[in-house]
Formats: structure tokens, sequence, C-alpha cells
């Protein structure tokens, strides 16, 4: 167990003063995989926060639940005992029909249409305010609350909840296929880049294996520089990250204050940074072991 840990200690100090005896390569390539992770972890990072901001924005959706007309006290108080029974409710509140036409008379060009009526048109309702906000779960509350024998209809302000959903279902796909292509990229990179230092070190590496060097043995300095390549990246893209965050964060909430709503961009969290760096180094160490694998045992390998 000693010997394998002292072999994969000098193997990472090895990779490690590689990539500091060529300073300008080592940060020309962590810059190129970092600019490349930062766009997919910053729109996940975007999307997370639109997430949060759907959660608690103000224009909750309501389910408007309109009483018969020749409902009376009984009915009424019927409904609120359900209401207070049911479950996925946040709140509800009553508005009575005398209330509901002054609140229509406080818009323009309808108190005069409004007075010209015989008689109040308008019906008893409650406005329910449901506790979760996905589309299928409001629209099952719907139909348990619209089958409240009083209740002559029930009207779901879902609109603009199924948009959102949409667009963030699109957003997601959107981020997961950048995702992907700048995944494949970066592996293409850290190839390309480990094929140019098995180029360079082809006479060293021929003769350390006719010593009897081993094909972990050889391997193992390329594949943790791979690794550290990409984990340098992923440093880049958290940066990059942040200074987006930092950049954005006041205009964003300037922007959200101007619709009543208390908003603040959020970076990644802890966990989702070691996400990023995980990613960031096995892409770099899938990068190397694919270089390794293609060219190092057919292009080095001894000849008899």
């Amino acid at each position: 167990m000693n010997a394998w840990l002292s072999q994969h200690r000098k193997a990472l100090v090895g990779a490690v003063l590689r990539l500091v005896s060529a300073p300008a390569g080592t940060v020309l390539g962590a810059l190129v995989v970092g600019i490349a992770l930062a766009l997919p972890a910053g729109g996940e990072m975007l999307l997370s926060n639109a997430r949060e901001l759907a959660r608690h924005a103000q224009a909750t959706p309501q389910i408007s639940l309109f009483v018969r007309a020749d409902a009376g006290k009984r009915e009424l108080g019927e409904i609120e005992a359900r209401l207070r029974q049911a479950e996925g409710i946040r709140e509800w509140r009553f508005v009575g029909r005398d209330e509901a036409l002054a609140r229509l008379k406080q818009n323009e060009g309808l108190a005069d249409v409004l007075e010209a009526l015989p008689r109040n048109p308008l019906p008893d309702a409650f406005i329910v305010v449901p506790a979760a906000g996905a589309p299928a779960a409001l629209e099952a509350l719907r139909a348990r609350l619209a089958d409240i024998g009083a209740v002559e209809h029930a009207q779901l302000d879902s609109t603009w909840v199924r948009r959102l959903d949409a667009l963030l279902r699109v957003g997601q796909q959107m981020v997961l296929l950048a995702g992907t292509l700048l995944a494949v990229a970066l592996v293409a990179v850290t190839f390309n880049t480990i094929r140019l230092q098995i180029l360079t070190r082809r006479e060293e590496i021929e003769v350390t294996r006719l010593l009897g060097a081993t094909d972990g043995y050889v391997r193992r300095p390329l594949l943790y520089f791979g690794a550290l390549q990409g984990l340098l990246g992923g440093l880049v893209a958290l940066a990059i990250t942040a200074l987006g965050t930092h950049l954005l964060r006041q205009p964003l909430a300037d922007l959200a204050a101007q619709y009543n709503i208390d908003f603040v961009l959020r970076a990644p969290d802890l966990p989702q940074a070691a996400v990023i760096l995980a990613i960031a180094a096995g892409l770099g160490w899938l990068g190397a072991a694919l270089s390794v694998q293609r060219h190092l045992w057919s292009d080095t390998a001894p000849t008899h």
C-alpha cells in the first residue's frame, strides 16, 4: 500500500511540476477550459435562481371559486369548512359581491357602466392561493374545489405558471445541450494537450519502458496532468461565475424591485462548486485517458 501511494504521489508531483514549468501554456489551457465550463455553469446558476424566484414571486397562481347566485350563509359556511380541511392550500380569502363591485368601480371607464346596471351582477367568490406551483398539482386542486356543491365555477389563473414552466424546461434542455457539446470540446482539448506531451517526451517514455516501467507507471503522470488541467479550468469557471454574479446582482435586484419582488442573485454554493470541480477534473482525466490509449501505445511501443 505504501509503495502504491508513493507511486501516485510521485506521479502527482511530477504533473504539478510539469504544469508549473510551462506557466503560459497552463494559464491558457485553464482559461480555455474555464470559459467553456463557465457557460453551462452560469446557465445552470441562472436557472436555479429563476426557479427560486418563481417560488417566491408575489404573482402566485390563484384559484377563483365563484359561488352560485342563490347561495346563502349556510352554503358559504360549508365552502369555508371545506377550504379549511383541504390539503394543498396556503391561504384563502372571501371576496363578497359588494367588495368586488367596489373594486371594479375604481377602474376608469367602468364606473359609469356599473352605475347604470339595475343590480350587482357579480357573484360572491373565494380566492384560493395554492401551496404548490406545479401545473399538474394546480389543476388537480382546481378540480377538487370545483366539486364543492355551492361552487358554480372554479377558475385557475395558471397561464403564467405554464409559460414559466415551459421556459424553464426549454432553458434546462439548452443548458444540457450546451454543456454536452462543451464537455466534448474539453475532452478534445485535453486529448490534444496530452498528445503533445507524449510527442515531446517520446524518447523518455521509450527508454523508461525499455527499462521495465509498467504501463501504469507511464500512464499515471499523464492522467494526473489531464485531471489537474481540468481542475484548474474548473477553478477559473467558478471565478468567472462569481464575477458574473457580482456584476449582475444589483441590476437584477433593481429590476425585481420594480415588480415588488425581493430577489438576490446567488452564486453556486459549496456543493454545486464541488460538482463543477469534479466534472472539470473528470473531463480532463477522460481526455487524457483517451489520448494515452490512442497515441502512447501505438506511437511509442518499442519495436523488435
